[in-house]
C-alpha cells in the first residue's frame, strides 16, 4: 500500500482527477499547487463502474480528497454520464457519497483535454500548419483513440471556454467513389455510419477489413492487434501503408469539417494517443491537403493553425484545472 504523506492528509490539500476511456482509466492525486502525488492506470473493462476504481485508488493512497473531476468519453448531463464505449453509467453524486468526497465533477474527456491545452508549453505541440496565428477567435479539438472525440473552445472576448460536443458521431461523408463503396460496406455492418467508424482505432480496422474483403488486397499475417500491426508497417509498401495514409486523409477531412463548423480561426488541435505514434504520416501532405480541400473555403482553411498535442497527460491536466476552477 502506498500512502500519501501525512502533510497531504487534509482535504484542503488534495484533488483527485481522472481520464476515463474505453480502454484505460487513469487517476491522479495532486495538491493545490498541481504537484503530482500518486498516479495509477486501471483496465476499465475489469470494473463494473468508476466508483470501485476510485475506492481502490483512495484506499491505496490513504487519501480523502476535497474535490474530484473526471473526464469521460460520453455525454454528461446533470452529473451523469453513460460512457460511450463501456457499459458504465457514472453518477457524480454516487461517487461523492461512496467515497466521502465533498464535490465530484464530470466532464467530457475531450472537453477535459481542451482545459489542459492552456497549461501546455510550446514544445508540447507539433505544428502541422503554421497558418496565420490569431489569439482572438474560436478554436477546436479533435481526438481519435478508442472513439472519436471533438470539442470547441469558444472565445468570449477574454479567454477560450472549452465546451463538449459529439461531432464524432455525425454522419460520415464520402469524398470519392471508393469512399462511397466504404460507406455502403459500413452501413451494412453498422447501420448508421459516423466519422468514428473510420477515424479511430477501430476505424483503422474497418478500413483494413474493407480493403481486404472488397478490394481483395492481401491481408497481413494473423495478429491480435491489427491497428498496431498496420501502424508498424506504415512506411512499407502494402496494406499497412495504404490503410494508415487513408486514415490520416480521413482525419484531415474531418478536422477541416470541424474547423468550418466551429469557425476555429485560432486553431485546430489534434489530441489522443494515435497521432503522436504515427506523426511521420501526419507530417506528409496527406493530412493537410485533406484538411484544406473544401472548395471555396480552401484559402480560409490554409490560414488556420493546426497543432498536435504531444503531452499524453493533457486530459488529466485539464481535469485538474477544472477541479481547481471549482474550488477557487
Amino acid at each position: 500500500m502506498i500512502c500519501v504523506s501525512m502533510r497531504f492528509m487534509s482535504k484542503n490539500d488534495l484533488i483527485l482527477a481522472g481520464d476515463i476511456g474505453g480502454t484505460h482509466t487513469r487517476l491522479i492525486l495532486v495538491d493545490t499547487t498541481r504537484k503530482k502525488l500518486i498516479e495509477k492506470k486501471y483496465a476499465s473493462a475489469n470494473y463494473p463502474n468508476l466508483s470501485p476504481i476510485v475506492t481502490d485508488f483512495l484506499k491505496e493512497a490513504c487519501a480523502n480528497p476535497l474535490v474530484a473531476a473526471f473526464g469521460l468519453a460520453g455525454i454528461v448531463k446533470d452529473g451523469i454520464c453513460k460512457v460511450t464505449n463501456l457499459s458504465w453509467i457514472v453518477n457524480a453524486k454516487e461517487i461523492a457519497r461512496e467515497n466521502s468526497i465533498k464535490k465530484v465533477y464530470l466532464l467530457n474527456d475531450v472537453e477535459a483535454n481542451a482545459y489542459g491545452i492552456r497549461m501546455l508549453k510550446e514544445d508540447e505541440f507539433c505544428i502541422l500548419n503554421e497558418g496565420t496565428e490569431k489569439k482572438f477567435g474560436n478554436a477546436a479539438l479533435i481526438s481519435a483513440g478508442t472513439g472519436l472525440g471533438e470539442a470547441g473552445l469558444f472565445w468570449d472576448g477574454k479567454t477560450h471556454i472549452p465546451f463538449a460536443c459529439e461531432g464524432g458521431h455525425s454522419d460520415f461523408a464520402p469524398r470519392n467513389l471508393e469512399e462511397d463503396e466504404l460507406l455502403i460496406y459500413l452501413r451494412e455492418k453498422f447501420g448508421h455510419v459516423s466519422y468514428e467508424r473510420v477515424v479511430s482505432g477501430p476505424g483503422i480496422q474497418n478500413l483494413y477489413e474493407f480493403l481486404v474483403k472488397k478490394k481483395k488486397i492481401r491481408p497481413i499475417d494473423a495478429v491480435k492487434d491489427i491497428p498496431r500491426a498496420l501502424s508498424e508497417k506504415r512506411d512499407q509498401p502494402g496494406v499497412g501503408k495504404e490503410v494508415m495514409e487513408w486514415f490520416v486523409s480521413l482525419y484531415g477531412a474531418e478536422s477541416g469539417n470541424l474547423a468550418l463548423k466551429m469557425l476555429a480561426v485560432s486553431g485546430i488541435y489534434l489530441g489522443g494517443g494515435i497521432v503522436p505514434k504515427i506523426l511521420d504520416v501526419f507530417k506528409k501532405k496527406i493530412f493537410l491537403e485533406a484538411f484544406i480541400d473544401k472548395g471555396r473555403y480552401r484559402e480560409f482553411l490554409t490560414n488556420i493553425p493546426v497543432k498536435v498535442i504531444l503531452n499524453e497527460d493533457t486530459a488529466l491536466i485539464g481535469a485538474v484545472e477544472y477541479a481547481l476552477l471549482g474550488i477557487r
